[in-house]
């Protein structure tokens, strides 16, 4: 039985304590789509052991005060590099869904992004918070049907489109079939049930072939860019040569990211191919990235890689699976104090600061 409190339990200090009771909160199946990865979660794995590789170098009696985590990013200023990534049917977790974590988001002044197959529409999200929110997009095979979501998205006051180029059809999820996940009553993905275009969910009965025809191209990103006033990010580069193409054909920034481990298994963990992006990119656009954060020194890492700003989703649906709203923003808060206790104990006043002469790579 799925239970749902508003409280944070006493002794939770970290994420780690969130994941734990979290696992008793959802349905055993809905833990398996929230929690789980691609195959035998090699890459769900490297994305954590990446971060923990990592060793912090750092430089003491530099008389740093008054610790800066400010950020510009796509025009507006954020109170600090962490977002809410997109994760999907968030009522999974807990009845509250998308405008719980919008709300959690706002009150830690995170920026928000909404992922398509949300349970909640766009427009009461959009209601919920402050205007610091994105959208996630699939390029559904109808372009009439994304572009009645692109224009949703701009009169709701979303400020930028995230569009997810990494899974033309999902992995194989081992963990989610053999609890036999099904979406249960109540839970849909309410942005685009109307549509006649799916989400390109692989279905057996018909060949993959059929689903790779449909699958958006450079092309699909062109048009869309011609098609809104919005700045668009891409998620789900791993590749320096996709990241110049994403460059090349419009994007406003790109996001480091495999998922979460989620469609294809053994690639790269993301703090291992971020370097090589950020040093294709070398400033030209923002450079994003998500995967296996957990700690503030985790965030810190991230930026001294050559991240602009993390993204961080599991542990926040953690938060909301175990104290709903309140839960999900306590999340944001240990991040937020941990990564600058980290840029203190650096010798680090500002974010550009974080630079990666703090890290030794074994």
């Amino acid at each position: 039985m799925t239970q749902h409190q508003s409280q944070i339990p006493a002794g939770v200090v970290n994420i780690a304590d969130y994941e734990r009771l979290a696992a008793e909160r959802p349905t055993p199946s809905a833990w398996a789509y929230i929690s789980g990865g691609a195959g035998d979660e090699i890459t769900l794995r490297w994305n954590r052991e990446a971060f923990e590789r990592l060793q912090i170098l750092p430089r003491i009696l530099s008389g740093t005060t008054g610790i800066d985590t400010t950020l510009q990013l796509l025009g507006r200023s954020f109170a600090h590099p962490i977002l809410v990534a997109p994760v999907a049917y968030q009522r999974l977790a807990h009845p509250d869904g998308e405008r719980g974590t919008a709300a959690a988001a706002a009150a830690q002044d995170a920026g928000f992004v909404l992922s398509s197959l949300s349970t909640d529409t766009l427009e009461s999200v959009a209601a919920v918070g402050d205007g610091r929110r994105w959208l996630q997009l699939y390029l559904l095979p109808d372009r009439a049907e994304t572009l009645d979501l692109v224009r949703r998205a701009e009169a709701a006051g979303y400020e930028a489109l995230v569009v997810t180029v990494d899974a033309p059809v999902n992995g194989v999820r081992d963990r989610e079939r053999r609890a036999g996940f099904a979406l249960p009553e109540g839970v849909r993905a309410a942005n685009i049930e109307h549509y006649a275009s799916p989400h390109m969910s692989f279905d057996p009965a018909r060949s993959l072939d059929h689903f790779m025809s449909l699958a958006p191209t450079w092309a699909d990103i062109d048009w869309l860019a011609g098609n809104t006033r919005l700045p668009i990010l891409l998620k789900g580069i791993l590749s320096p040569d996709d990241a110049e193409l994403s460059v090349r054909h419009g994007a406003a920034g790109v996001i480091v990211s495999n998922h979460g481990g989620r469609t294809l298994d053994t690639l790269p963990a993301t703090i291992e191919a971020l370097p090589a992006v950020a040093d294709r990119i070398a400033g030209r656009v923002p450079v994003l990235m998500d995967g296996g954060i957990r700690r503030g020194t985790d965030v810190l890492k991230a930026l001294a890689s050559g991240a602009t700003a993390v993204l961080v989703g599991r542990p926040v649906v953690y938060g909301l699976a175990v104290a709903g709203p309140l839960g999900a923003a306590h999340v944001l808060r240990l991040l937020r104090d941990e990564f600058a206790i980290a840029m203190a104990l650096t010798g680090c006043a500002n974010l550009d600061a974080v630079t990666d002469s703090l890290l030794i790579r074994r």
